[in-house]
């Protein structure tokens, strides 16, 4: 399970989790960390876009701690659906939602830490995060780790690495039954 922090436009206009710019980035990462993106629960920690308005474009602002709080219950249900083996929290807002720590996002990015559900939450950075980076240094380490933590988070699962032959689905986590899938992800 992969929590993010909030729909950005794209989303909040389609309905769906991580179809934007930072979403893409996401699947690519997902892929270099062999990680079939289509078994793998993406949500949100606060399940509306907060923005202002510019003009014809909504600008994505940061969601505050009382809607974090507010949305809380609905991640629970979430949790108690999906019970994942290990969520994977991108960035601060997702960390906070699903530990109640607010400490800052870089001494514990690559960490575990204990979700308020009981279970283990491995902190990491969010995609739209590494989109905006504008040192380029920075940006390749980030993206780096985020395809560490991925990795991680899919060892912990019990995922099947994805085969690069594309010719043959033989071994491949998508050649698996969706439900026998799914399980891995579940205690």
């Amino acid at each position: 399970m992969i929590v993010g922090e909030q729909p950005g436009d794209r989303e909040d206009l389609e309905g769906r989790p991580f179809v934007g710019p930072a979403g893409q980035l996401l699947r690519v990462l997902m892929a270099e960390a062999q990680v079939d993106a289509g078994q793998v629960w993406l949500t949100n920690a606060v399940k509306h876009f907060k923005f202002a308005p510019r003009g014809k474009q909504r600008l994505h602002q940061n969601p505050d701690r009382q809607e974090i709080l507010h949305c809380r219950w609905w991640l629970g249900l979430e949790l108690s659906f999906i019970r994942p083996r290990m969520v994977l929290a991108l960035g601060a807002s997702a960390a906070f939602a699903l530990t109640g720590n607010d400490a800052p996002l870089g001494p514990r990015r690559g960490q575990t830490e204990t979700g308020l559900h009981g279970g283990q939450v491995l902190i990491s950075w969010h995609p739209s995060g590494i989109l905006r980076q504008t040192d380029t240094g920075t940006k390749m380490r980030r993206r780096a780790e985020l395809t560490e933590d991925i990795a991680a988070a899919a060892r912990v699962c019990g995922f099947l690495p994805l085969r690069t032959d594309p010719t043959s689905s033989v071994g491949t986590a998508s050649s698996l039954d969706r439900s026998l899938s799914t399980v891995s992800w579940r205690e």
